[in-house]
């Protein structure tokens, strides 16, 4: 291991490093964080500092105490300092999955709850005294949440919606007319019969689109113009 790395890690901190290990994580949550917080997300500024710097004072708390690691002739027990950092990932574990909602198709909180994960790993690093390792990381978390978020608005992804038409006859309405069109591919799912002799036919739509909003709209106005539609909903993850 290069000596430049390892001078960064002393077994002993002095005040000057573990002030530096600090500050670096405050400046690494709080880049990544503000991205975040612009972004209206759960886990915005506060949350995402206070994840980072949870995780650095573990670490420097395990690093401080690598003086009194093992058992000594007297004692009966003996000291696991990497308990401190595996105690924390297992509490962003619980927050992380907080983060994560469902509701009916829509998944929400994903990125959230990778976020906060990544930020603890981040903290762990600078806690430990390997700085060029959560700079690093630090600067490829920023931009994968950052700048590579802006090919979505070019990036063609598949979309899903569930869909159900009122047939007035009782039958299952041929779609693919007007559906082929907008290259929308169309799946039967069910059909219940009404009362009345009519029926609610339920279909799963798959579209490859850059704009879930407008291709969507697209689909219900065509549709509405030769079928009674019932319903329209999306399957979507939102991160």
């Amino acid at each position: 291991m290069p000596s430049f790395l390892t001078d960064a890690m002393p077994l002993t901190p002095t005040w000057w490093d573990i002030g530096t290990r600090i500050t670096l994580t405050l400046v690494a949550g709080g880049l990544i964080g503000l991205d975040r917080e612009r972004g209206g997300h759960a886990a915005g500024f506060r949350t995402t500092i206070l994840v980072a710097l949870a995780a650095c004072l573990a670490m420097i708390q395990a690093n401080l105490l690598l003086s009194v690691y093992g058992k000594t002739p007297g004692s009966f027990t003996q000291m696991d300092v990497l308990r401190f950092p595996l105690g924390v990932l297992t509490g962003v574990g619980f927050i992380g999955g907080g983060a994560i909602l469902k509701r009916g198709d829509m998944l929400t909180g994903v990125t959230t709850a990778a976020t906060l994960w990544f930020m603890t790993v981040v903290g762990l690093c600078f806690g430990g005294g390997q700085i060029l390792t959560g700079i690093v990381a630090t600067a490829i978390g920023f931009v994968v949440l950052s700048p590579l978020k802006r090919l979505d608005t070019w990036l063609r992804c598949e979309q899903k919606a569930t869909l159900v038409v009122r047939a007035s006859n009782g039958n299952i309405p041929e779609l693919s007319e007007v559906l082929n069109p907008l290259t929308c591919h169309v799946g039967f799912l069910s059909l219940q019969r009404t009362a009345d002799g009519s029926a609610e036919v339920t279909f799963e739509l798959r579209w490859l689109a850059n704009d879930p909003d407008a291709s969507a709209r697209a689909i219900v106005n065509a549709l509405s113009n030769t079928h009674d539609v019932a319903d329209f909903s999306m399957k979507s993850v939102t991160t």
